[in-house]
This record gives C-alpha cells, structure tokens and sequence, in this order.
C-alpha cells in the first residue's frame, strides 16, 4: 500500500485565531506530533493501546481522501502542534474505503498489541467497521476525533478546531453533524459539546459496557 499521491487541500486558507494559533489542513508532516497528542490526550482508551503505528496509520488514512474533513491546531510563534480533529462528510463509505484499503495496514499495526492481548480480537475487527453508531437522520457528517495536547487546554483551540470542523462540513453540503463520547467520567468533554450548541440525541450501552452519548447538531444554513 502506498500513500495518496498528492494530498486534499481542505477549504481556505489558514485563519489566524486571536493572534495565538492557525487552523491548518492535515498534512502528513504533522501525523507525529498529532499521535503524540492523541496518546497524550487519551489515556487508557483502546486505540492508545493499539499504539502508534496504528494511530499513523488511521489518522494518515484522512490525506486524501476526498470525504475527509480533517485539520490542526498550529502555534503561530513556533509551529507546534497544539491539537486536531477529524471527521467526514460519509461515514459509510468513508470506513468501507478505509478498510478494504488498508486492512494490511491496520493489521500489521496491530499485530504487537494482538499479541501483548488476543482477546481484544474481536474488539479490534469492530473497531475497524466502526460506524459511528450513526442517528437514523440521514446526511449527517461525522466527528471522529477532537484532541488538544494538554498544555494547550484551556485556551480556546478545541472550539476553534470544532468551529472550523463544523464549518468544512457544512460547506461539504451536510446539514448537521453527531458524534459518540463517553457518558461516564467524561464530565468535562460533555460539557464542552453542549456548551458548543451539540445536544445529546440518543444514549446506549457499547459491547464492552461502556455507556456513551450521541451528540448531535445542526448546522445554521440546514433551518433546524
């Protein structure tokens, strides 16, 4: 398997946030930094145990593809990488594509933590069909991913990446959104979509018992 050829340039040009950070579109330099902050940010989750190879390899899979609606947070002063989010505009296909792809991919980058733990086989292969737990609203993008490195918090990047992310979306002709977040001990994230204008749509339990909420959202152009 081999990279894309040349990468989506998604939306305009980087816009300047207080002065302080860019919003920037994905590139393949920035993979690292953004896995660091993705281990950093998500402790004891099951694609951190997966490990790094794994994350390149599925946040690398957001270059170039064509659904994709992926971007940084960048400090203006010395090109840090500050957080990321990630997301697409057709979560069926985008995931269909992903795996008959780079099933190779994904299963090699998994092989080490198959090995330190075989009874998350199972887990693993739903992982990698996962679709989000969509809400029966057809149309809807979906937001994979938000991660801001943790001395970065609390500083306005995570509503800057998810107003850019939101605005991409709608562009990409979608009328709203939804996501899926922990229900329990996530406290501080829940707040964070609902104080955004996310509502939660929907509750339920996953296989493995953990108790997760699906937020969605309406974009301003949908009249909703």
């Amino acid at each position: 398997l081999t990279a894309p050829d040349s990468e989506l340039a998604m939306g305009d040009e980087p816009a300047v946030i207080m002065n302080e950070f860019l919003i920037m579109p994905l590139k393949r330099e920035y993979l690292k930094p953004v896995v660091e902050i993705h281990l950093e940010a998500f402790p004891g989750f099951f694609l951190t145990f997966l490990g790094p190879c794994f994350l390149k390899t599925f946040y690398g899979s957001f270059i170039g593809e064509k659904t994709a609606v992926a971007w940084v947070a960048q400090n203006a002063a010395d090109g840090k990488v500050l957080g990321a989010v990630f997301g697409t505009t057709s979560p069926k296909g985008f995931f269909k594509r992903l795996v008959r792809r780079k099933w190779a991919a994904f299963g090699g980058a998994a092989l080490g933590a198959l090995v330190k733990k075989p009874s998350i086989a199972g887990r693993l292969f739903r992982a990698l069909f996962y679709r989000g737990d969509p809400p029966s609203r057809p149309g809807l993008a979906l937001l994979s991913s938000i991660a801001v490195s943790p001395g970065a918090q609390g500083k306005g990047v995570g509503k800057a990446l998810l107003d850019r992310w939101a605005s991409e979306a709608e562009k990409k002709g979608c009328p709203g959104a939804y996501l899926t977040t922990d229900a329990d001990g996530n406290d501080a994230v829940n707040q964070f979509y609902i104080r955004s204008g996310w509502t939660v749509e929907a509750a339920f339990v996953t296989p493995e018992g953990r108790r997760m909420n699906r937020y969605v959202v309406s974009f301003p152009g949908d009249g909703r």
